[in-house]
Order: C-alpha cells, then structure tokens, then sequence
C-alpha cells in the first residue's frame, strides 16, 4: 500500500533531543571533571563536592528528559494510531449504513430499536417534535402529582 499523503503526527524532536543533548554535555563535563579532579590531588575539597554534585544531578535531569521524549514520542504515536481507527471505524459505520442490504465485513448498525425502546411506543412513520407533545407525554406519560393529589 503506498503511503498517504496526510501529514505526520507530531513527534517530539529538535527541541527535546537539543535539551537532551544539552544534558548529556554537561553531565559528560562534569563527570570528566570530577575524574581530574581524582586523579590529580589526593585531598578532597569543596571542588570534589561542585563537581559530583553537577555531575549527579545533570545525568538525572539527562535521565529525566530522556525518558519524557521518549514517552511523548510513544504517546504521539498511540494518538496518530488512534485517530487513524477512529477514522476508519466513522468510514466503515458510513458505508454500512450507505450497504445494509449487502454483505461484507462490516456490520451494519441497527435501525430500529429494540423491543421497549422509545421509538417502539409510536407508529413507524410519526415523528413528534417536544413542541407538539402534550404535557403528559413531556413528562414520559407519569403523573407528577401536579393535580392535588398526593401519594405516600
């Protein structure tokens, strides 16, 4: 099947994969620094703490935003899907009901309703608007006790 022409769902790219980058940079300076600093003096300082401090917390936030682009990435793709079904669901619902008659893969829906059903209490053929319905059929045909009478 050749591909559709429609436009491709929104994919989360450029911008997320720069702050992702941008955190990897950072976490990989910092790592490296903290490795000379371990390397080249034996005594620890405030230097020591700076540097394992940014190199912890810009690998999680590396982590984080990672994670997150790849979850948008998921999610944009799960939505592209299902808009995609639903499209076809609509398609398939409209040509069963334009094909009733024939068979196919389709199922059409019903047209009448069932046994009980609103639409079973009046003729086939008669429509009735809420303006001409009468106050008892306004109120589904019960007394609302609008008469003086009351019940216990």
């Amino acid at each position: 099947m050749a591909e559709s022409s429609r436009p491709q769902p929104y994919q989360p790219g450029a911008v997320s994969l720069f702050f992702v980058a941008k955190a990897g940079v950072f976490a990989a300076g910092f790592w490296i620094w903290l490795l000379v600093l371990v390397l080249r003096t034996d005594s620890a300082t405030g230097q020591y703490v700076l540097a394992a401090t940014g190199a912890i917390t810009t690998t999680l936030v590396g982590v984080v935003l990672g994670a997150r682009m790849a979850l948008q990435h998921n999610a944009a793709i799960r939505h592209a899907e299902m808009k995609k079904l639903l499209v076809d669901i609509s398609w398939n619902a409209f040509a069963a009901a334009g094909n009733a008659e024939s068979t196919g893969k389709v199922v059409p829906f019903p047209t009448a309703p069932a046994d009980g059903g609103w639409a079973g209490q009046r003729s086939g053929g008669e429509r009735v608007t809420v303006l001409d319905r009468g106050a008892g059929e306004r109120t589904g045909g019960r007394d609302r006790g609008g008469n003086g009478e009351r019940r216990r």
